[in-house]
C-alpha cells in the first residue's frame, strides 16, 4: 500500500500535526504501508516521523499583513512559488505511483497547485483513489461556502474525489447542512469523530518531578500553538501573574511556539526573569506530556490543542483565534456549551477575566462524563474507510489489467493467429503425433 498525504501548511503547526498523527496510526495498522508526504512546513523536520514514513519539502508559502498569500523565505513572486510546488507535486506523484492520496482540506490545493496533478490522475491514473480530509470546522458558513462556491471546489469533489473524511462529528458541526454540500458531495462525506492523541513520551509524574512541582503545588501549562499569533494570550497571562500576589502553590511553563517572532519571545524572556516559577519554552515534540502533567491549560482552540485536552480529559482555559477565521471561535464556543472547558472570546479576554478562568478551573474537580460525549475514535474509522478503497482500487486495477489482456489477446490472434496459444498446443499436438 502505498500512500502520499499533501498539507500544504501555509500557517501553524495544526494541519501537519493532525497528518502526521493520521499517518502515524495507519503505519501502525498496516506495516507494510509507505507513506510519503508532501508539505511545505518549515517545522516538518523538528518532527517525530515514525518508520515508513518520509517527505517531500516544498518552498514555504505564508501570508502577510493582509492576509495575502506571499512567499516566506523566497524572494520569488508567488506565483512562481507555487509553479515550483506545483511541478514538485505532479513529479511526485508520476514517481511514487501511490496507491491513495489523501489531501488536506483544499481540494485544488494552494492558490491551485494541484490542478496539474488532478488533470494526470484523471487521464493516466484513473484507479488511484483520492480522498478529502477536512477538519471538523473550516470556518463561519457563510464565509465557507462563498469561497467553496468562488473556487469551484464542490464540482472538483464530484468529479475527482472517491470520499471526503470529515474529523469531527454531526452533533457539533454538520459540515453538510451548514455548508450547504450538495447532495452529490454529501454522498462522499464520513464523518470520523474526533482525533484521539496518542499518550507522552513521559509519565506524569515523573515530568513534575523534573519541573520541581511540589505536592501542594499546581502546574498551569500555556500553549498557544505554533506561536505565530499566541503573544496575546501569553502576555495577559503574564500580566495577570505580575498583577496578582506572589504565592508558592502556582507553577507555569509557557511554550510559546517555533514560530512566535524572536523579539516578542525575548520580550517575554525577560519579563520571566523576575518570575521564579515561570519557565519558557520555544518548542517540545512531546507537548502531550506536559499537557498530562498540567493541572489546568490554557491554550488556543486549534484542533489539535482542543483533540489533546478532551484526550486526556483535562481542564482548560481557551482563548481562540478569530483572525484570519472563525473556525476556532465556533469550536471553542460549541464545546464549552457542553461543559468541556471555559472559553473567553479575545475582545473579552483580560489578565483579570483570564486568572479568574484559571483558578475556577483549578478548583473544579475532572469531569469523566462530559469528556465522553466527544466521538475520539477517527483514526480507526480512516484505518477502515481506508483498506475498503484501496481493496477497491486493486480489485480495480486486477479487472482493467485482464480486461487489457484480453483485448491484446484477441488482436494478436486476429492480426496472426498462429501465435494464438491454443494453435501453439495444436501444433503440439500434430508434431508428436
Amino acid at each position: 500500500m502505498r500512500l502520499i498525504v499533501y498539507s500544504h501548511d501555509a500557517f501553524g503547526l495544526g494541519n501537519i500535526r493532525r497528518m502526521l498523527a493520521i499517518c502515524q496510526h495507519l503505519l501502525r495498522a498496516y506495516p507494510k504501508a509507505e507513506i510519503l508526504v508532501i508539505s511545505g512546513s518549515p517545522a516538518l523536520h523538528s518532527l517525530r516521523l515514525p518508520q515508513g514514513l518520509d517527505y517531500i519539502k516544498l518552498p514555504c508559502v505564508g501570508r502577510d499583513e493582509t492576509g495575502e498569500v506571499t512567499a516566506k523565505f523566497l524572494d520569488t513572486d508567488i506565483r512562481l512559488a507555487v509553479q515550483l510546488r506545483s511541478d514538485l507535486i505532479l513529479s511526485t506523484i508520476k514517481n511514487f505511483n501511490p496507491d491513495l492520496i489523501l489531501v488536506d482540506k483544499k481540494p485544488d490545493g494552494l492558490e491551485g497547485e494541484l490542478k496539474a496533478t488532478l488533470s494526470y490522475l484523471k487521464t493516466h491514473r484513473p484507479n488511484t483513489k483520492l480522498v478529502l480530509l477536512l477538519r471538523d470546522i473550516l470556518d463561519a458558513p457563510e464565509t465557507t461556502i462563498q469561497k467553496w462556491q468562488r473556487h469551484g471546489y464542490c464540482s472538483t469533489i464530484e468529479s475527482m474525489y472517491d470520499q471526503v473524511w470529515v474529523v469531527g462529528m454531526p452533533e457539533i458541526f454538520d459540515v453538510c447542512r451548514e455548508y450547504q454540500f450538495p447532495a452529490a458531495v454529501a454522498r462522499k462525506v464520513r464523518y470520523c469523530g474526533y482525533i484521539r492523541r496518542e499518550p507522552g513520551l513521559q509519565p506524569r509524574t515523573a515530568l513534575r518531578q523534573a519541573l520541581q512541582i511540589q505536592p501542594d503545588e499546581k502546574f498551569v501549562l500555556v500553549t498557544p500553538g505554533g506561536g505565530a499569533d499566541g503573544y496575546q494570550l501569553v502576555d495577559t497571562y503574564l500580566k495577570g501573574l505580575e498583577a496578582s500576589t506572589p504565592h508558592s502553590r502556582l507553577k507555569s511553563l509557557i511554550v510559546s511556539g517555533p514560530e512566535m517572532p524572536a523579539a516578542y519571545r525575548e520580550q517575554l524572556r525577560q519579563r520571566i526573569e523576575v518570575l521564579p516559577n515561570v519557565i519558557l519554552q520555544e518548542f517540545t515534540d512531546d507537548l502531550v506530556s506536559y499537557m498530562d502533567a498540567a493541572d489546568v491549560v490554557v491554550s488556543m482552540a486549534g484542533y489539535n490543542t482542543i483533540g489533546e485536552i478532551l484526550s486526556l480529559n483535562k481542564r482548560a482555559v481557551v482563548v481562540p483565534r478569530i483572525q484570519p477565521v472563525e473556525e476556532q471561535w465556533i469550536r471553542a464556543e460549541r464545546m464549552a456549551k457542553l461543559g468541556l472547558f471555559q472559553t473567553i472570546h479575545p475582545s473579552n479576554l483580560t489578565p483579570q477575566s483570564l486568572m479568574q478562568c484559571i483558578e475556577t478551573e483549578l478548583e473544579t474537580a475532572t469531569s469523566t462524563q462530559k469528556a465522553a460525549q466527544i466521538d475520539m475514535n477517527a483514526l480507526p474509522r480512516i484505518a477502515t474507510y481506508l483498506s475498503r478503497l484501496v481493496d477497491q482500487s486493486t480489485h480495480q486495477s486486477i479487472q482493467q489489467s485482464i480486461h487489457e489482456d484480453i483485448h491484446q489477446e484477441v488482436r494478436e490472434t486476429i492480426f496472426n493467429p498462429y501465435a494464438h496459444p491454443i494453435f501453439q498446443i495444436a501444433k503440439g499436438n500434430i508434431c508428436s503425433v
